[in-house]
């Protein structure tokens, strides 16, 4: 297989995402593109086999390269099928999701309360499946040689509610760092990062300093961070290894010494409390009921550590696997 990067795959996903508006403009495409997002479709190829059908999938940004490249694949061998890959953030997808708008949501992180009800109340039974790994990465810029590893407290310092107005300075954080001035970049309240971030972090969901530059997009703060000596910044650990030449991995400390993010710590769970697994939600009952839906879906558990590796994300656990092949079996009796 091809390797294809995260970058790459968002570069497409916005030059499909144009292609889509323009076929939309002069035809009855009932699929309507989110307000907040991008759909990207990916169409079959020429050849494969008698399979057809329509999958709607959304949500988390996170995973969008590993769906769209699962989705690629999969059609090369089922030429009939249409995926249609939205991003409009983990909260989004959950929303679509839950008001029957899609059959797959996207999420790094797991569902909550609030969106199982909403969904409860549709009449929608989601089914969660682990689908890879991930680490949150805090970057600085390559110049900063001081903050070579960053505690969870003093991550807090930084980025906790109270901090705002008040932690301006890298001098502010340790005293032995310089007195130059905290610029910051992260996720969006959108998104599931965000979410999992701040409660890691801060003890709390959504709690935060509101003076950062926020966006859903990892690009504003690779170019945030690599513009600026003083920058520090947050987000996957697959785009930040695939900016590795912008961006510097800090190491984190979370109680037994200073660990690098990487596959094998984020599995052996050594990385902490920023490790985290990625999922995906399937719609009970349109598995039953959509033969391409069920195909594709467990095309992907036969092959998530393939498109795992091919993505740059770091695949299940055999336990992890396991447990999801046993939760999909559970749908077909």
């Amino acid at each position: 297989m091809i390797r294809r990067s995260p970058a790459l795959w968002r570069l497409l996903a916005a030059m499909l995402t144009l292609v889509l508006v323009a076929a939309a403009c002069g035809g009855d495409d009932d699929d309507d593109a989110a307000d907040d997002g991008s759909d990207t479709t990916a169409e079959g190829g020429d050849d494969g086999g008698d399979l057809s059908g329509d999958i709607r999938v959304d949500g988390s940004s996170t995973v969008t390269p590993l769906i769209s490249l699962a989705a690629e694949d999969f059609q090369n061998e089922n030429s009939g099928v249409r995926v249609t890959v939205g991003t409009s953030g983990t909260g989004g997808g959950f929303e679509k999701f839950c008001n029957g708008e899609t059959d797959i949501s996207m999420a790094s992180r797991a569902i909550a309360d609030d969106e199982v009800e909403a969904c409860e109340a549709n009449g929608i039974e989601p089914l969660e499946l682990a689908v890879a790994n991930d680490g949150l990465s805090v970057v600085v810029n390559p110049a900063n040689d001081w903050a070579e590893c960053l505690t969870v407290e003093q991550l807090n310092t930084i980025w906790a509610p109270e901090a705002e107005g008040e932690v301006m300075s890298w001098k502010d954080v340790d005293a032995s760092f310089p007195d130059e001035p905290l610029e910051l970049y992260g996720a969006g309240t959108d998104s599931g990062t965000f979410d999992y971030f701040t409660e890691a972090v801060n003890g709390e969901e959504g709690a935060t300093r509101a003076d950062y530059t926020p966006s859903e997009d990892d690009n504003v703060t690779v170019q945030g961070v690599q513009g600026s000596a003083s920058a520090l910044g947050y987000f996957g650990l697959s785009y930040a290894e695939e900016n590795a030449d912008a961006v510097k991995i800090v190491e984190i400390d979370g109680g037994d010494g200073c660990v690098t993010p990487s596959s094998e710590t984020v599995q052996d769970g050594t990385y902490q409390p920023l490790g985290r697994p990625l999922f995906i939600y399937v719609n009970n009952a349109n598995y039953a009921e959509n033969e391409a839906l069920q195909t594709f879906v467990d095309f992907y558990l036969e092959n998530e550590d393939a498109i795992a590796e091919e993505a740059l994300f770091i695949d299940l656990t055999d336990e992890q696997a396991e447990t999801a092949r046993t939760e999909l079996d559970s749908l077909k009796g």
